[in-house]
């Protein structure tokens, strides 16, 4: 975590003193994502991740009272709840009065070697927790009245140029599977009378972490380049979209069941080499050949990096949600400059 905090940094050093700024990518979620007539009590689980953090700020900041859902051991402050999904326990009597619940917990998919071991440990990271949440959730006397759930695009496989919306088939590979799993232990939810969301993220892009800033490191060096064909189709997300999209699955009670939390405007891999060197003024002309990513990542090189994933948040754009960040050069050139 150290050395991926520094590397962080080390990206958004260069992009500011590249294209001017210095203000916090959090400071740029402060529009008011989510209007309601009184407070909300809203729990979060994975909320010390990046999507996480910024959703806490901004509730707070909104005067809604947030509860995160802390490990033991993790450092809890007041108002926290503890679980401990591995163990299936949770305080439930602390949950009690909760208006939504936002479940967002899940280890990063890009981490290590896709072994047996490690798949293991994504898996469970989502499936289990989410089971021992909905079934807390089930015995409450008071139900909440949402559950928003993340998920992932990388239900869909590898696709090509395939158009793919909400209603597109499921694919075949591991990463497909896992989020099927998941997305059922979510539904479950809907047994007990609450409205569920499920969010089907793409790549989030920030300069605060997540993908963006390993995606942009090779380009600081002059190294950057496509990756395999540079043909595959990449759906992103920003930050600011990602946290305006919950507060709007939060608020907008015809909203149910899996949205494709996207940008309306997915690009090639070639197209995101060709923005980020014109932006970073950068080179871009070491491609990486697809045997080779994976020889050095193996399955989960196909699944991140060479899968094709053109998907479109049909039902997003369905109902009027305006996108803060749709299009990706001028989402890159505003994120970096904070």
């Amino acid at each position: 975590m150290v050395k991926y905090n520094k590397r962080a940094a080390r990206v958004k050093y260069l992009f500011r003193k590249k294209l001017g700024g210095g203000a916090s990518a959090l400071q740029a979620l402060r529009v008011c994502y989510l209007r309601a007539s009184k407070t909300m009590k809203i729990l979060i689980s994975g909320a010390s991740g990046l999507t996480g953090k910024a959703l806490v700020k901004i509730l707070r900041e909104q005067g809604h009272s947030v509860a995160r859902l802390v490990r033991p051991g993790s450092g809890a402050s007041a108002g926290d709840i503890t679980w401990n999904p591995m163990a299936a326990t949770i305080d439930v009597s602390a949950m009690e009065g909760a208006d939504a619940v936002v479940h967002l917990s899940g280890a990063r998919i890009d981490e290590g070697r896709w072994t047996p071991a490690r798949k293991a440990v994504l898996r469970s990271s989502r499936i289990d927790t989410t089971r021992v949440l909905v079934d807390a959730l089930a015995s409450l006397r008071r139900k909440p009245r949402v559950f928003v759930s993340a998920s992932a695009i990388g239900c869909y496989g590898d696709r090509g140029d395939e158009i793919l919306t909400e209603s597109s088939s499921i694919g075949t590979d591991f990463l497909s599977l896992l989020v099927r799993d998941w997305e059922a232990e979510a539904a479950r939810a809907e047994v007990s009378g609450i409205r569920t969301v499920v969010l089907r993220f793409g790549v989030i892009v920030s300069s605060e972490g997540g993908a963006l800033p390993q995606m942009l490191m090779p380009f600081e060096f002059g190294l950057g380049g496509r990756l395999g064909s540079g043909k595959q189709w990449m759906s992103w997300i920003a930050l600011e979209d990602a946290v305006g999209i919950i507060c709007s699955a939060i608020a907008n009670e015809e909203l149910a069941g899996p949205l494709n939390a996207v940008a309306p405007n997915p690009l090639t891999n070639a197209d995101f080499t060709r923005i980020a060197a014109t932006v970073l003024h950068r080179p871009a002309i070491f491609a990486a050949p697809a045997f080779a990513l994976r020889i050095a990542l193996g399955e989960m090189a196909g699944a991140l990096l060479l899968a094709s994933q053109r998907v479109i948040p049909e039902r997003l754009l369905a109902a009027r949600y305006a996108f803060r960040l749709p299009d990706f050069e001028s989402a890159l050139r505003a994120i970096l400059s904070r």
